[in-house]
């Protein structure tokens, strides 16, 4: 049976990914801030698929907790065939108005990661000659978002180096895909600003179909949603100084409101 690990996967497009690849049949792994909330949903997999589900509670914005997840999954005898790396957050307003730390731990969790925990599994895939790597990026990718500028940017690094790595790695039996979701109903979108809310909202399932789909097409990054994918030709046709200046304003309104 292969394993997949989740980051995140205590809500949102996380549990859903755990749900669905348990269903096809994979062992999975947990990863998440709330222990609670992951034995609940470990329990419930197990006697639905009678497949292996380990919690492991880790806080993926502290420096070296990739580490501690990378040697507690082979301390416990897994390989990991499928990487998901879903644990994302976002804050809202001016940079200065968050302190440094807060900043630093958002960067820490969107990016570095995302990093440290992709290079760590992906060694031992190449041995193996095979594995898949997802990495959660967003329809932020795709312009600056003033007043979001962390998560935007950060979102933009996810995409691009997902893309990169898909290159660097495909010839050697790795798939590495990035994935970009609009509107979803999860938490994050609850609390996110009207600004960032464009269109119909889409289900953590539909959002995992569409990833499983674009697996099964070997892309490199995939956008979940045909609206979506119009709206993402828009900061592509249009100067960037342009498109700041709109997603500016939009999320002033958004504030205020």
């Amino acid at each position: 049976m292969k394993t997949a690990l989740i980051t995140g996967a205590s809500t949102g497009i996380g549990k859903q990914f755990a749900y669905t690849l348990a269903e096809k049949g994979l062992n999975v792994i947990l990863v998440s801030r709330t222990k609670e909330k992951l034995d609940r949903i470990a329990d419930d997999l197990k006697k639905t698929y009678n497949v292996q589900a380990i919690v492991i509670p880790k806080d993926l914005s502290i420096e070296g907790n990739a580490q501690e997840v990378y040697d507690n999954v082979h301390s416990m005898g897994f390989t990991v065939d499928m990487l998901i790396n879903n644990a994302g957050a976002g804050t809202t307003g001016e940079l200065l108005e968050k302190t440094v730390e807060k900043n630093h731990q958002q960067v820490m969790l969107n990016v570095t990661s995302v990093v440290d925990l992709t290079h760590l599994f992906l060694k031992d895939m190449v041995s193996k000659g095979k594995g898949e790597i997802i990495n959660i990026s967003s329809m932020a990718a795709f312009q600056p978002i003033p007043y979001m500028s962390i998560y935007a940017a950060t979102k933009a690094f996810v995409l691009s180096f997902s893309e990169a790595l898909h290159e660097e790695y495909k010839e050697k039996g790795i798939h590495v895909m990035a994935v970009c979701p609009g509107n979803t109903e999860t938490e994050f979108f609850n609390e996110a600003p009207d600004a960032i809310k464009a269109g119909k909202m889409r289900t953590s399932k539909q959002v995992v179909d569409t990833t499983l789909r674009g697996l099964k097409k070997g892309k490199s990054s995939i956008i979940d949603g045909r609206m979506n994918v119009a709206t993402s030709f828009l900061p592509r046709l249009l100067p960037r100084k342009t498109v700041t200046k709109i997603s500016s304003s939009l999320m002033k309104k958004s504030m205020k409101n």
